[in-house]
């Protein structure tokens, strides 16, 4: 018999939903999946605030996916909210929103912030449930909106995990303001992502990988770009292998396209069109690192992610 639960991931730049199924044996089978653009994060690296505007794009959402839990008869929810809402000064009007409305799911929920930590340990358990162990040990990054997690693990679990400061919406918004952007922007950017990044390899022994798995938006853009889909397909997406060569080419593709020609890119949604560039640059950091620290060439890219551990948290 099967137990029908829900999770939400309320990142910097998306909020996402996954109903399933969970299996006597402890595997989902998915009844939904959806991802929408709030921009929850919009501007709070220079704020430290919560934009009601963003807020309430969000509430919205966060409506039609509870409205679409009811239909589906859900039993359990889950809702974490990361990067954006951490250090926010107004995030109490964010929290009493969620509570509003995941309440008419299962009375007293609410979102909760998880630590970077716990972010990535979720990451981890969605990305590699279908990879062979013999892959392992694998280097999981979850390359969000404000942050990226680094997770180093095999299939026993994970070893090390950090959260870095930087993702591709507060990269974009700290360096890269042009249409394209300049090279001292690109420059600038780099030297940014490379700053943060090493904090995240000073403390996960990436050396000790074997396999680099990248999840979310900025990684399944980059495969879907790289297959020359006509428009996103998420079963062609998962579970790609992009040599470094192929994801060197689309990441300078990316990088120095303007604002309308990655708008005319058949799987681009329309919220990702200003910040893949910046996500692009972090993807090439992480491209050279791993290449040089753990000889890795390729990466694989998988649709599941921390929606599927924390569906798996709750079953």
């Amino acid at each position: 018999m099967s137990d029908r639960v829900a999770a939400v991931d309320c990142g910097t730049n998306s909020i996402r939903l996954l109903i399933a199924d969970v299996g006597a044996d402890g595997h989902l089978t998915d009844v939904h999946r959806e991802m929408r653009i709030v921009r929850l994060g919009k501007g709070v690296d220079a704020t430290g605030e919560l934009n009601p505007e963003a807020i309430e794009r969000t509430r919205v959402a966060l409506h039609d996916y509870v409205d679409r839990m009811i239909d589906a008869g859900v039993s359990r929810v889950r809702m974490v909210a990361t990067s954006a809402t951490r250090d926010a000064r107004n995030r109490d009007d964010f929290f009493t929103m969620t509570g509003v409305e995941l309440g008419r799911v299962v009375p007293g929920a609410q979102a909760e912030v998880i630590t970077g930590d716990e972010e990535a340990r979720l990451s981890f358990a969605g990305a590699v449930g279908e990879l062979s162990s013999a892959e392992g040990p694998f280097v999981v990054v979850d390359l969000g909106g404000g942050s990226t997690e680094v997770v180093l693990g095999d299939s026993s679990g994970v070893q090390e995990a950090y959260s870095a400061d930087i993702g591709c919406v507060r990269i974009t918004e700290r360096c890269l303001h042009g249409n394209p952007p300049t090279g001292e922007e690109v420059a600038s950017a780099r030297f940014f992502a490379s700053q943060q990044l090493a904090q995240a390899f000073g403390v996960v022994p990436v050396e000790r990988a074997r396999t680099w798995v990248g999840v979310a938006g900025t990684m399944t853009t980059i495969a879907a770009v790289a297959l020359n889909l006509p428009e996103y397909d998420s079963d062609r997406v998962h579970l790609t292998r992009l040599t470094f060569d192929q994801l060197r080419e689309v990441c300078h593709r990316l990088i120095g396209m303007n604002h309308d020609e990655r708008a005319a890119l058949g799987p681009m949604h329309p919220g990702r069109v200003d910040v893949i560039g910046g996500g692009a640059v972090i993807t090439e950091v992480l491209a050279d690192e791993l290449a040089r620290r753990a000889g890795i060439s390729e990466l694989i890219v998988s649709e599941h992610d921390i929606l599927d551990g924390i569906a798996l948290s709750i079953a």
